[in-house]
């Protein structure tokens, strides 16, 4: 039977994670009426969301957040015909990542609005959903044109070359997560009934992803946004998953979370506003997820138990600054609720059901 500690957590957990919601099924990244805009509705973060209540077999919520996201593209749909018909030329013409949670209006501000990685992480959860109950989502003509408009977009963008703000919304490179972000989009895309996704649209890629790996960019020699590629998207090889996981634990991982990436500066703690990176508690729960699929519990529970020693009062936190117990203000960060659930749930399942520890 399952372990009653790890069962109560995923409640607890997931009470905080519900709470998130909005009636329009759209997640806040964070708290609802933070100041610091983590109560807007992000592309990436409702992906990310909605993968606790995935593996807990709550379809009904994957399903209401969906439905929401295919509406914000109807109601932009003005924009996303305009990228297709000419690769935009400023990134507020992109497909923005973040939306008013009800009434699903972009926000004008800039906040590295080029980011081809969010639209790659949707069409791999609707094409997802469809493999596994075809119907599930994509249920209309209306949906099924929208969709293969986001393929379109991703093609008139060239993805496989197209220099994004990638998945921390920053400087503008080619960043590998984005384009697997994408190439693991286009592929599930092709399970979604009436969608044409050519063949070498994905190729390109790839062929562009083999390139770059093990580097994330021509900057970063490391990202903790490469564990993307190996979970969920799963399309790099063994080897080169082997080589992402050795060089974040080796660079980036610290006691209470993983570091973004060497040198950065979003809530340094150091007076140099440089050399102290903040640390991601959801890199721990990340890790414990990867390393169970791939069948190393011992990894995989090491992981998990730094997770829950970041546990707080009022949930996950987004980060902990360097070398100290302190957190801050996007606390819960949905993203982490959610990755901690998963691991939590991934790890009983496998092992605790099993009657090892």
């Amino acid at each position: 039977m399952a372990h009653p500690l790890y069962d109560k957590l995923i409640e607890q957990h997931l009470k905080i994670l519900e709470a998130l919601e909005y009636d329009s099924g759209l997640f806040a990244a964070s708290k609802k009426g933070l100041n610091t805009g983590y109560d807007k509705a992000w592309l990436r973060d409702n992906f990310y969301e909605c993968l606790a209540f995935r593996v807990l077999g709550d379809t009904a919520t994957v399903q209401k957040t969906y439905r929401a996201i295919l509406d914000i593209f109807k109601k932009h749909e003005y924009k996303i015909d305009y990228a297709i018909s000419k690769k935009p030329e400023h990134t507020h013409q992109y497909i923005h990542p973040r939306y008013h949670p009800e009434t699903f209006d972009e926000y004008w501000e800039e906040w590295g609005n080029k980011q081809n990685d969010s639209i790659g992480c949707i069409l791999f959860e609707l094409g997802t959903l469809e493999k596994d109950v075809p119907g599930t989502i994509v249920t209309s003509d209306d949906d099924r044109r929208i969709v293969q408009k986001l393929v379109w977009y991703l093609s008139t963008l060239e993805y496989w070359h197209d220099a994004d703000s990638g998945m921390w919304e920053e400087n503008q490179e080619l960043h590998a997560s984005s384009v697997g972000a994408c190439v693991a989009g286009l592929k599930m895309a092709r399970y979604i009934e009436g969608i044409e996704v050519p063949e070498d649209l994905i190729l390109k890629g790839e062929t562009v992803l083999r390139e770059m790996l093990p580097r994330e960019s021509k900057t970063k020699f490391v990202d903790l946004a490469l564990l993307s590629l190996i979970w969920p998207y799963a399309v790099v090889s063994s080897e080169e998953a082997t080589a992402i996981l050795e060089n974040v634990e080796y660079h980036l991982l610290r006691d209470r979370g993983v570091i973004r990436y060497k040198g950065d500066r979003y809530y340094n703690a150091n007076e140099d506003g440089w050399s102290e990176e903040a640390e991601w508690t959801f890199g721990l729960s990340w890790l414990s997820i990867i390393y169970e699929k791939q069948g190393n519990a011992e990894k995989a529970k090491t992981y998990l138990e730094m997770a829950k020693a970041t546990v707080t009062k009022k949930g996950l936190p987004e980060l902990f600054f360097s070398n100290s117990t302190k957190y801050n203000e996007n606390t819960p960060l949905g993203w982490s609720e959610s990755l901690f659930i998963v691991a939590l749930h991934e790890f009983n399942r496998e092992h605790i059901a099993l009657g090892t520890k």
